[in-house]
């Protein structure tokens, strides 16, 4: 059964400090091997003979890598459709702020979105957009902030 929610964020499973071990050393052997090679697929295989090889792009292995360093790292990831259209609660959840913000920057005209009857969708790919020039914005304001303090000689 299809589940309503587009967005599956995936809590790691409690690791043991021994996996956790298991999967840094994991994620730095594919990367390093990723930064070492041009091969259009890596084959991996396994010590018995029952299960056959496998072919895995490196676009695959290098997202791999990433989930693993996450995993090491006890950090939970989230899984979301490229073209996905997201709710306003949504973007909320995802942007970490309230519905209403989300609601007036659509309004503000800062959040693209289309209207399907009555509700507000916004894609993922335009959410993450907005989701980096905030980011960008708020380093520029904190760089001003730290630039003005040394200006006027404040040291903290």
């Amino acid at each position: 059964m299809q589940t309503k929610d587009p967005i599956r964020k995936l809590e790691p499973p409690k690791m043991s400090a021994r996996e956790l071990e298991m999967a840094r050393v994991a994620q730095r052997c594919i990367m390093e091997a990723l930064d070492r090679s041009n091969a259009v697929s890596i084959v991996l295989t396994s010590n018995g003979d029952e299960q056959p090889s496998v072919a895995v792009p490196p676009a695959a292995l290098k997202l791999i890598g990433q989930l693993l360093g996450a995993m090491s790292e006890g950090r939970p990831v989230v899984l979301v459709p490229e073209k996905q259209e997201l709710t306003t609660v949504e973007a909320a959840n995802f942007l970490n702020v309230s519905r209403p913000f989300v609601i007036k920057e659509i309004e503000a005209g800062r959040l693209p979105h289309r209207m399907v009857g009555r509700h507000r969708r916004i894609a993922f790919e335009d959410l993450v957009a907005y989701e980096r020039k905030m980011r960008e914005k708020q380093r520029a304001a904190l760089e001003r902030m730290a630039e003005n303090e040394r200006e006027l000689g404040l040291d903290y």
